[in-house]
């Protein structure tokens, strides 16, 4: 590894990145964050007139005066938002499996809240994660899929990587306004570099990891990113495998734990296991088993991501902050295999990676927060991606963008009363095509064609999606038909032109 630019190895006195007036703070659009027009640059837009400006940044400051009185430092907890990649709702010992071991995140399902019908973003990568950091679902988002029809060019050499324009506000620049420290480390999949999707421009203080999604597939690359400096691995030139990144995040965070626990923070933590390819230092436990060699390395990176997750838990409780910071853990997106017969990773679920059914979609999502949210406690509210950037904030003390599709479940969380189910939880997905679905109370509908026909189905009732009852409730049909009609804004990147 290139010594002078190990990631692990901090300067103390390195600021933040500085915003020149294109890359303009955005705390004013935490006020009047812009609706979703049909076409916006991939460069920031021009800064508003110098008194307009003044009188959004005052009405700004005066916000988080009032959020940071109703919130003291020692009262606003710690966030930290811990993402796997591709992992399978029935991939936990705590959501039924019974092969692959997880205790420390069985435990902490134990100390906190384990959530039965919470929703990722998207059924795969890049949209899901613009999802979860700007509060706006698929059909509103800035990033609707991995691959749009203009952005720019990516690991393949062809243009489609679309990234966060400036305009967007993410649940790290939020969080910002209230006085979070904020990092991340792992995978990105919102920006290639010099662009306006970057981590440092998108409110995150520090950065660690891949940029683009598809370098992620190795985890013995030759370069990483630590903020905008690339970080070379020599050591993995040319099929070598001597570094292995996953170990890189863990370590990487406990540094940032270390050196930023006198303060409030927030960490996003988004593992790239247990993504293929599958790649591993030692598939221990598992390594005798009478398995296939895949089946191993994915066991054993379930198992590793377990392993780091307790010394994150450890370190919390060494520097005396465990009970002031919350967690909360969940993967991506479905599983990309369902290992059938062997870990049954989307468990009774129908699909995986990719699907539109329950399979592609649900998330196992656990929260642990000493003396807020209560142990042992089991939640069946339906909520997704969308409702974390207005948890966080809520759980910050922080103003809220203007236009966001989420709603908070902190009361949930606190296990108060709330009552999620008569809103719609809606995505939309275009590899396979042009296709939707949406969820209100039971009521889950999917169109998997643009002019196809609506399936419907009685989650209470059927969770596994194995009756389509369409044509019993043609009044709940009518209703799906008019949310989905409804529920997205044109976009220059995935254009749909029979509803654009």
């Amino acid at each position: 590894m290139d010594v002078a630019a190990d990631p692990l190895q901090f300067d103390q006195n390195v600021k933040a990145p500085i915003r020149t007036q294109a890359h303009r703070p955005k705390f004013d659009l935490l006020l009047r964050r812009k609706p979703c027009p049909n076409h916006l640059p991939l460069t920031p837009s021009l800064s508003p007139s110098i008194s307009m400006k003044r009188l959004i940044l005052l009405a700004s400051a005066l916000l988080l005066l009032t959020a940071c009185t109703r919130h003291a430092p020692s009262e606003r907890p710690n966030i930290i938002f811990i993402m796997a990649d591709d992992l399978g709702y029935g991939d936990l010992g705590s959501y039924g499996q019974t092969v692959i071991q997880t205790p420390h995140l069985d435990q902490m399902a134990s100390e906190g809240m384990r959530f039965t019908q919470c929703y990722a973003g998207s059924t795969v990568c890049a949209p899901s994660r613009s999802v979860l950091m700007t509060g706006l679902h698929t059909g509103h988002t800035t990033v609707r899929g991995n691959f749009g029809k203009f952005g720019v060019v990516g690991l393949a050499g062809n243009e489609g990587r679309v990234p966060l324009y400036a305009e967007d506000v993410t649940v790290a620049e939020v969080l910002k306004t209230a006085g979070y420290t904020t990092g991340i480390t792992g995978k990105w999949g919102l920006g290639e570099p010099n662009t306006s999707g970057h981590p440092n421009d998108q409110g995150f203080d520090e950065w660690f990891g891949y940029l683009n999604q598809r370098r992620a597939h190795s985890y013995y690359p030759d370069f990483l990113w630590k903020n905008k400096t690339k970080v070379e691995y020599p050591e993995n030139r040319d099929g070598e495998q001597g570094t292995y990144t996953h170990d890189l995040f863990t370590e990487y965070a406990l540094d940032f734990l270390d050196r930023n626990h006198a303060k409030p923070f927030f960490l996003y933590l988004p593992y790239t296991v247990p993504h293929s390819r599958y790649e591993i230092p030692d598939t221990a436990p598992y390594t005798n088993q009478p398995w296939t060699d895949n089946e191993k390395v994915h066991a054993a990176m379930v198992t590793r991501l377990d392993r780091d997750i307790g010394r994150l838990f450890q370190k919390l409780k060494d520097l005396h902050i465990d009970s002031n910071t919350i967690v909360f853990f969940c993967s991506d997106n479905g599983a990309a295999e369902r290992w059938e017969g062997r870990f049954d990773s989307s468990g009774a679920l129908k699909g995986r990676k990719r699907d539109m059914y329950e399979g592609g979609i649900r998330t196992p999502m656990i929260a642990r927060w000493p003396g807020a949210i209560a142990p042992g406690q089991v939640s069946d509210a339906a909520w997704y991606f969308a409702d974390v950037l207005p948890t966080l904030a809520d759980i910050a003390g922080a103003a809220l963008p203007e236009n966001t599709d989420g709603v908070s479940v902190l009361p949930t969380l606190r296990g108060e009363e709330q009552d999620l189910s008569n809103r719609p939880l809606y995505w939309e997905f275009f590899e396979r095509g042009f296709q939707q679905a949406v969820r209100k109370g039971d009521w889950k509908a999917i169109r998997l064609e643009l002019d196809g026909p609506l399936e419907l189905y009685d989650l209470s009732k059927d969770a596994g999606e194995t009756r389509n009852v369409a044509s019993s409730h043609p009044d709940v049909v009518a209703e799906m038909e008019t949310i989905l009609r409804q529920s997205r804004s044109p976009s220059e990147n995935w254009p749909v032109p029979e509803l654009d």
